[in-house]
């Protein structure tokens, strides 16, 4: 009998619809041999996947400005203790736009005991800040991340602003001394590692599967372009955009993504 592991998502809000939820469920299941719960927290069950499980989505016991605020409802409301009626059992959170290429049983494997798992963030040097687009822990460890949000949420959004993957890694660290990580070559950034590094060059070059990171497993889309968008080569920029931006904010229709995210 397959063993059984529990995959967790969070949809809130217009910026990711039910197609990405259903598609990253989709993904996860037909590339392990695992028997995958999924769960998807959430305030809009309208299209999603019948074997989906819907839970409400997590409250963070604080003034109504900071309920929302930022991505704390991910980072923060999240960790608490009796998430899912979970507790004491192995979680694995992904973010809505993360694309998975490759089997998944090793990834499942993985954590071997009751430690927090998290990407070593590809912007910071020192490994002191998790990439939040993918992490796992055992419910019932973390209650006190939420906790001490709730109580300081001025202080903390004050601190962090948007970071809130870096609020999260410091509690783990002030608590557990360091942040453990899943191999390096298992994820990689499809801002950082597919689309040309050299910016005018994305006029002209499709993005590419880096081929350096032997068993690579998931590409994660944080931040725009998302896979929707990177699949009609599209590059959203904000109004604010200074013009020479549009050097390097640009990305070729990649069409390989739909191979695999489906």
């Amino acid at each position: 009998m397959a063993k059984k592991v529990n995959v967790i998502c969070i949809k809130w809000g217009t910026a990711y619809d039910a197609e990405y939820v259903n598609k990253l469920s989709n993904m996860i299941k037909r590339n392990t041999s695992y028997e995958i719960d999924f769960f998807c927290f959430t305030d809009d069950t309208k299209g999603l996947n019948e074997d989906i499980i819907t839970k409400p989505l997590p409250v963070l016991d604080t003034i109504k400005e900071y309920q929302t605020k930022y991505a704390y409802r991910k980072e923060a409301a999240l960790c608490d203790d009796t998430l899912g009626d979970l507790t004491d059992q192995r979680v694995f959170f992904f973010d809505l736009d993360v694309v998975v290429i490759s089997n998944l049983d090793e990834f499942f494997d993985f954590p071997q005991d009751d430690k927090f798992y998290i990407i070593n963030d590809w912007n910071t040097k020192g490994d002191t800040v998790g990439q939040a687009s993918c992490y796992s822990w055992q419910v019932g460890t973390l209650g006190y991340i939420k906790k001490y949000f709730e109580e300081n949420p001025k202080q903390i959004v004050d601190k962090f602003f948007t970071a809130s993957q870096e609020y999260l890694s410091s509690k783990v660290i002030e608590k557990y001394g360091k942040l453990n990580f899943w191999p390096d070559s298992w994820f990689c950034s499809f801002r950082f590692h597919c689309l040309p590094k050299f910016g005018p060059l994305r006029h002209f070059i499709e993005p590419k599967i880096p081929s350096d990171r032997k068993g690579l497993k998931f590409i994660v889309f944080h931040g725009t372009p998302n896979p929707r968008e990177a699949i009609k080569g599209i590059w959203d920029l904000k109004s604010n955009d200074k013009k020479w931006k549009r050097l390097y904010k640009v990305c070729k229709p990649t069409t390989w993504i739909e191979k695999f995210w489906y």
